[in-house]
């Protein structure tokens, strides 16, 4: 499901949601974070692949424009990237992949249940791609992984989850 290449198409209307300066300094003392992750291998390696802040914001309705405003800046033919909101707690509110103007984001898990079951799968693919990787199938392996990623994105801190499956109901 989630190894198909995005389909959806980038919203060309104003919303009158309000964006940062891009020169101005961000305040830390806004309630959310617009993250993405590092992934590069040595700060894998090292335990130091800390997720990367692009943005602070006051709302969840920004955050969630400040998303759509960077996957703008994504070249068609990039890969998609993970972004995810963190709350000023460090708790997952709500991620999703951006490529070519768009966000597609991750339904949140509505209970502990599904959260099981959505761990357990995403630890089915990291097996699968572990076991690409040895067999020399990079492509797949990929797929797989980012496939694991988008299930762990679906893990939103069980405080946030409703808010996050209504705001994503009201932004559709």
């Amino acid at each position: 499901m989630f190894d198909v290449p995005f389909q959806i198409q980038p919203i060309t209307r104003t919303t009158g949601f309000a964006t940062a300066l891009p020169n101005t300094p961000a305040d830390p003392c806004l309630s959310f974070k617009l993250t993405t992750a590092t992934r590069t291998a040595a700060a894998m390696m090292s335990g130091q692949a800390h997720p990367k802040i692009l943005d602070r914001f006051n709302t969840l309705a920004e955050a969630m424009r400040g998303a759509i405003d960077h996957a703008e800046d994504i070249g068609p033919d990039a890969a998609p990237q993970l972004l995810a909101i963190l709350d000023r707690d460090e708790r997952l509110v709500l991620a999703g992949a951006a490529s070519d103007g768009a966000v597609a984001w991750c339904n949140p898990v509505a209970n502990a249940v599904e959260a099981r079951a959505v761990v357990t799968e995403a630890c089915q693919s990291r097996t699968q791609a572990a076991r690409a990787a040895e067999w020399d199938e990079s492509d797949l392996a990929q797929r797989l992984r980012h496939r694991a990623d988008l299930l762990d994105a679906r893990l939103v801190d069980p405080l946030w989850r409703a808010f996050a499956a209504r705001a994503l109901q009201i932004a559709a």
